[in-house]
């Protein structure tokens, strides 16, 4: 079966975003251009590490070729809507793809689809006719500083981490690793 390469040249958003409740989230990635809306779903960790790779991409890509880079993101790009509904999985993300266009002077994520077994490094970013299928955007320097400042509040929305060991609280208790086990009582004024 042929692969299918769903590309968006001049999305009109794409950004990550979760359903669910904190400590329960599942997050997506969604694409929308026109009528068409793709959403895939990712691991939050990879929505961190996308975010934190676009920002090292946009800083070399106007260091190497002197692209304009925003530093900070143009009000009008802020996105603080949630994802667009309903929220239909097209695939689970296994490997993700990032790049710098010269020609059209955008960057390009591709968001391939998880497979069985290990994924040819040189379908990414490619038309090849074999491989898993994937998800294509391209995006404007200052649209790829709005996905990224977005995701990383993503990210950081959810569960608080523990001061001790950095492990997300549970409202319902969290037993620190750093404690051993062991939570102290308030202690009573003595007066």
């Amino acid at each position: 079966m042929a692969r299918v390469i769903h590309v968006f040249r001049q999305p009109d958003r794409f950004v990550a975003g979760t359903v669910g409740e904190p400590g329960d989230r599942t997050f997506y990635l969604q694409a929308s251009e026109d009528v068409r809306i793709i959403s895939v779903t990712v691991e939050k960790q990879q929505v961190a590490v996308l975010a934190e790779r676009l920002g090292s991409l946009l800083e070399e890509v106007a260091n190497r070729f002197g692209a304009d880079v925003p530093e900070s993101v143009p009000e009008e790009l802020v996105d603080v809507d949630p994802l667009t509904v309903p929220v239909e999985e097209e695939f689970r993300v296994g490997t993700m793809g990032l790049g710098w266009d010269a020609e059209s002077k955008a960057v390009v994520i591709e968001l391939l689809a998880m497979t069985e077994g290990e994924v040819d490094e040189t379908v990414v970013l490619d038309d090849t006719e074999e491989g898993p299928d994937a998800v294509r955007v391209f995006l404007t320097p200052a649209a790829a500083r709005a996905f990224a400042e977005r995701a990383d509040r993503v990210v950081n929305a959810g569960r608080k981490p523990c001061p001790l060991c950095g492990e997300p609280l549970d409202p319902a208790g969290h037993i620190c690793p750093r404690q051993n086990g062991y939570r102290r009582e308030t202690e009573l004024n003595e007066s």
